[in-house]
């Protein structure tokens, strides 16, 4: 039996950047993260595209404007005085037509409330920063950067084991037995007591959740982003990011173009539902996984209201002239030639049973125990802001 202060469930990000926040704030506590899988970032934040949100989409006074403004700045002091790669390249937010205008002037008037350095520029301007780009007016977001993810939580792993946190790889969690004093992690290999247990399983969050007892607030629904790169001879089409104008009649962002760190172009994502929490390709299925989102009432309810925009994300999915179609008007010169399939990534979308996405972050509480039950985009950007907001509530506890 492994005795701790504080255990946290899951080795992705924020996680780590949970453990990372409370070892900074309290150097004495025993603390331990424990992943199910051989290896940390494997799942959400080992496919993220590596964007640094800037908030300008969320709502102000939301916990997501605040964390992911606060996780920002805190993610790039982080990564200068660790010398990880990373560049504020900026962004285009562009309207395609007069119809796109009013929701561009309300998303800059958003981000002007949170605090996002960004301008409204014409059509020209648009030209100036992004050549090939489409659009008859757009926002810069100078805020806006890029960065490799699974590098931040590499340094924040190796920065932990220095400062005494264990780092369990290769175990399951299948039990949540909460006492008076203590909460003891049963798994098939390893049991452990910590006075404080923080959930942040990501793409099991719901399940964890449930292994205490509690009825969690949501049940976790995996949706597939597919996506296209440009081939290297392409990469100067883009010298930024080049996003849409959000839909808001529609739970996902749609098809941009994302300079990564490398130098590589990603363009995508379409958004699937996966047949697996863990489903990166097509041809993935897990008849648990599948089952649950079929007969969950809440998924049900959501893909009612929205089947067709679902139809449209399948056909994109098995059709590479209609994806190319979809980034066409972002960028009309693009053409399938040019593109190369890319790795695929899995969203864990928090579905509560009338069939609302959770847009915001979300916890669920216990005496002696912290579910994050939604973290999605920007919760890689916006890590070390939500760790900082875990520590505080584990303080309350331990």
């Amino acid at each position: 039996m492994h005795d701790f202060d504080v255990a946290i469930i899951g080795g992705g990000i924020v996680g780590l950047a949970t453990a990372f926040q409370l070892s900074s704030r309290f150097p004495d506590r025993r603390i331990a993260v424990v992943e199910k899988e051989a290896g940390l970032a494997q799942h959400q934040t080992g496919h993220n595209s590596g964007v640094l949100h800037s908030g300008i989409y969320y709502k102000p006074g939301s916990l997501k404007a605040a964390t992911c403004r606060a996780g920002r700045e805190a993610m790039i002091a982080f990564c200068r005085e660790e010398g990880i790669a990373h560049e504020l390249c900026g962004k285009v937010i562009v309207a395609l037509d007069e119809a796109e205008l009013g929701r561009l002037h309300d998303l800059y008037r958003r981000g002007v409330a949170n605090g996002v350095a960004c301008e409204l520029v014409s059509a020209e301007r648009l030209r100036e920063i992004e050549p090939h780009a489409a659009g008859i007016a757009a926002i810069v977001v100078y805020d806006t950067g890029i960065v490799d993810f699974k590098q931040v939580c590499a340094r924040l792993a190796e920065r932990l084991q220095a400062g005494g946190c264990q780092i369990l790889t290769g175990v399951r969690v299948q039990g949540l037995d909460e006492g008076p004093g203590a909460v003891r992690v049963r798994s098939a290999t390893v049991e452990l007591e910590a006075r404080v247990v923080v959930n942040c399983a990501g793409l099991y969050s719901d399940r964890v959740a449930a292994l205490d007892g509690s009825r969690p607030p949501a049940t976790i629904i995996p949706f597939r982003g597919e996506y296209y790169a440009l081939k290297p001879q392409m990469h100067d089409l883009c010298r930024t990011l080049i996003y849409p104008v959000p839909d808001p009649q529609f739970p996902f962002l749609g098809v941009h173009f994302t300079r990564m760190i490398d130098g590589s172009v990603e363009c995508g994502p379409n958004a699937v539902l996966a047949f697996a929490r863990e489903g990166y390709r097509k041809t993935d299925l897990n008849l648990r996984d599948l089952a649950e989102t079929l007969t969950y009432p809440g998924f049900l309810r959501l893909a009612g209201r929205h089947w067709r925009m679902g139809m449209g994300e399948m056909w994109r999915s098995w059709n590479k002239g209609a994806f190319v179609a979809a980034l066409q008007r972002l960028m009309p010169e693009i053409r399938a030639e040019h593109l190369e399939p890319a790795p695929a990534g899995v969203r864990a979308q928090a579905i509560t049973p009338q069939g609302s996405l959770m847009d915001d972050f979300a916890f669920a509480e216990t005496a002696r125990i912290v579910h994050v039950v939604n973290a999605p985009s920007p919760a890689a950007t916006a890590s070390l802001g939500i760790g900082a907001v875990i520590a505080a509530k584990v303080a309350e506890r331990a």
